[in-house]
């Protein structure tokens, strides 16, 4: 089934750019593309959310949203404290493959990590996606204390036995300290899974146009991209002292 999950370690990695890029990739190379935000939080009704972002970015793709909630909170909580019904992983799950029949890639963008509950019976993507046996694309941070938040994530989708595709890098500093450019390695070790890709930090901000033709070079081929993880260490690795 043609279902991608996307999911950060944490909140503000840089999901909602990464999805972005990916779906301007498959759009790139031919593909017909569906967004699914499984649950908007901190947004009111009348704003645009994080689907509607992605299709500015990307370009014509299907978008969809299951619940909208005001307040910047996780969706379980959001949605209690709103008085509405949350949002269940069956019901992610039903709306991903109904756009799978339709699209030839469905991206399903989370809402903060992987364990962030939907609902209060712990409903969490990572259940949606278990019952896709979907692989889950992890928006992974550049910088010190990634390692550790990656790890856990990785270790989390080991014990699901949920596929990990690999992680990206949602925001790759401009000048790279010594921590990012060391965790180029570090963090497929960490994994156990590929880096697939790093989008350079501000990439949000672009026109367009630009962040269009620019995606495809954010990301492995993988991902339908040109970027190349070897070269790219190579660029960026620190000189042994």
């Amino acid at each position: 089934m043609p279902v991608l999950m996307i999911t950060g370690t944490g909140t503000e990695v840089g999901k909602t750019v990464v999805t972005a890029a990916v779906a301007a990739a498959a759009l790139a190379a031919g593909r017909t593309v569906a967004v699914l935000k499984a649950a908007q939080t901190g947004v009111l009704p009348d704003e645009p959310g994080d689907a509607a972002e992605v299709a500015r970015l990307a370009g014509p793709v299907t978008t969809a949203e299951l619940a909208r909630y005001p307040e910047p909170l996780a969706p379980a909580t959001a949605a209690r404290r709103a008085g509405r019904a949350p949002v269940r992983p069956h019901e992610v799950a039903e709306a991903a493959a109904k756009l799978a029949t339709e699209h030839d890639l469905v991206l399903v963008e989370g809402a903060g990590g992987l364990l962030v509950r939907f609902d209060a019976a712990g409903g969490t993507l990572a259940d949606a996606a278990g019952l896709l046996s979907a692989p889950v694309l992890v928006v992974v941070q550049a910088g010190l204390g990634t390692l550790n938040t990656t790890e856990l994530t990785a270790r989390e989708l080991r014990r699901r036995r949920l596929d990990l595709a690999g992680m990206v890098i949602g925001s790759w500093p401009a000048e790279p300290d010594l921590a990012a450019r060391c965790n180029l390695a570090d963090l497929p070790d960490v994994a156990g899974a590929p880096l697939l890709g790093a989008v350079p930090a501000g990439s949000g901000s672009l026109s367009p146009a630009e962040f269009r033709s620019s995606a495809p070079g954010w990301l492995a081929p993988r991902l339908d991209g040109t970027w190349d993880a070897e070269a790219f260490h190579t660029r960026e690795a620190p000189r042994e002292v």
